[in-house]
Parts: structure tokens; C-alpha cells; sequence
């Protein structure tokens, strides 16, 4: 569901938006503030999924872009979140076996939304994304997906490795990209599963990796040795396509 994406600045704004039920994203509170009215806003947020970050006053400055913050800045969700099972409930209603998006550590908003649109295009029934270290559902992740956000579920969870082993026992399977996997193309990619997208940087964490069956690596001929996110995506998920085709 289409939200009004917004940052909330102000004691009374932000308390007044937690229990309103508006999706929070993150929190920003000034460090060292914990009177009575920011402990009040602490206990709202310990109820949701909103991320909690102290920062120093300048850091707070520069996200309010102002002053008059009171030591407490919220930025809203521009989209509703899905839930595990609307991903299911999509596969089943045209009839195909699950197929999702895990995107571990993707911070960059374009490339969020660039990889929801890439699961919209190739036929995926959701996206999946972490609590923590990843871009929520902002309007640029939504002008990124050009427009995929109204059709394609995403849910965010706490865990992703305990998000993959509570998918495994729904029968899906799971393969990460790495560069140090086996080529996408000797892989067995049909029936339900799961594609994960780690980070440029530092790609897929160790943990989730190790809760995934398979790695899959692209294989490449250039002078460089990694793709942007979004592109490693398309290659792997449209692999997933053709396999399901053939």
C-alpha cells in the first residue's frame, strides 16, 4: 500500500506518528537525550521494526536539515510492507513455484529499486530485505523500481538467515551470488527459490551464505571483477527464467 513518505521532525511529530501506526523506518535520536519524552518515543519504537541510531547534534543538523529537531528526526516509509505469506499467496495464485529476491546489505536506494523492478520484470513473487544495513522503502526506491513497488511485495525481517531456514522448510532453495561459486549456468535452478544479492562491497555475509545450498558466480571476461548489484541480479534472475521456460 502506497504510504506518504516523509521525514518527521519534532518530539511531539515523531511520538504522535508511533502511535498513529504510521511505518517508521528509522530513528534518529540525539546521543546522550533520554528525558522523559524521548524515553516515551524509545518505548513506541521498541514495539516496531524502526531502526534506532544515536548520532552526534551535527549528524541530526544535517538529516533534519535544520536545527529545531528537539533531538528527535523519523524517517517514514513511502510504501506498506508485505508479509511472508502475500509472497506465497502471489506464486500460488498464477500457479508457480516461489521464486524470490534476499538482498543482503543493499544500503544504495537506486539500486533497491532497480533490483525490485528486475524482480517484477523476470517474474519473482517478492522481495526480501534485512532489518539492519539496507535501504527501506523510501520515493527513491520507488522512482527506482519504476513503479514494480505497486505490484511486488517486500518484506523486511529481522534476520535473513533465520528468513531462509524458516523458506527451506516451505521447500525452497537457495543460491547466493559470489564470484568463488560455480558458474550460474551448471546449476539447477528450477522449482521454488531463492536468489541472494549481497553488497558490492563486501557481498553476502558469512552466515547467510553458509544457510544457502549453492553459490553462483557469473562468469566475466573484462578487466574489472565485480557488477553493480542491480545487474548481477537481472543476470542471475533471468537465468532462473530461462531454465523455468525450458
Amino acid at each position: 500500500m502506497r504510504l506518504e513518505e516523509s521525514i518527521i521532525i519534532g518530539r511531539n511529530a515523531v511520538l504522535e506518528a508511533f502511535r498513529s501506526g504510521k511505518t517508521i523506518d528509522r530513528l534518529f535520536v540525539l546521543s546522550g537525550c533520554e528525558d522523559g519524552p524521548v524515553k516515551s518515543i524509545l518505548r513506541e519504537a521498541k514495539k516496531t521494526d524502526a531502526v534506532v541510531s544515536f548520532v552526534p547534534g551535527q549528524k541530526l543538523d544535517q538529516i533534519a536539515n535544520s536545527t529545531k529537531h528537539q533531538g528527535v528526526v523519523a524517517y517514514a516509509a513511502a510504501y506498506e510492507y508485505a508479509q511472508m505469506e502475500d509472497i506465497f499467496a502471489k506464486a500460488a495464485e498464477k500457479g508457480e513455484d516461489p521464486f524470490v529476491f534476499l538482498l543482503d546489505g543493499i544500503e544504495d536506494p537506486h539500486n533497491l529499486g532497480a533490483i525490485i523492478r528486475t524482480a517484477n520484470l523476470c517474474g519473482a513473487h517478492g522481495v526480501i530485505i534485512p532489518k539492519r544495513r539496507a535501504a527501506g522503502l523510501t520515493a527513491t526506491v520507488a522512482k527506482a523500481s519504476a513503479g514494480a513497488l505497486n505490484y511486488t511485495p517486500v518484506v523486511k525481517v529481522t534476520n535473513l538467515t533465520a528468513a531462509i531456514k524458516e523458506l527451506k522448510e516451505k521447500g525452497l532453495w537457495f543460491a547466493c551470488a559470489d564470484m568463488d561459486g560455480t558458474v550460474l549456468y551448471d546449476l539447477d535452478l528450477k522449482g521454488p527459490i531463492g536468489l541472494v544479492i549481497g553488497n558490492e562491497g563486501e557481498g553476502v555475509s558469512r552466515l547467510v551464505r553458509e544457510a544457502c545450498d549453492f553459490v553462483a558466480s557469473i562468469p566475466m571476461k573484462g578487466d574489472i571483477d565485480s557488477l553493480n548489484a542491480s545487474v548481477a541480479a537481472g543476470v542471475l534472475a533471468f537465468e532462473v527464467v530461462r531454465q523455468r521456460r525450458g
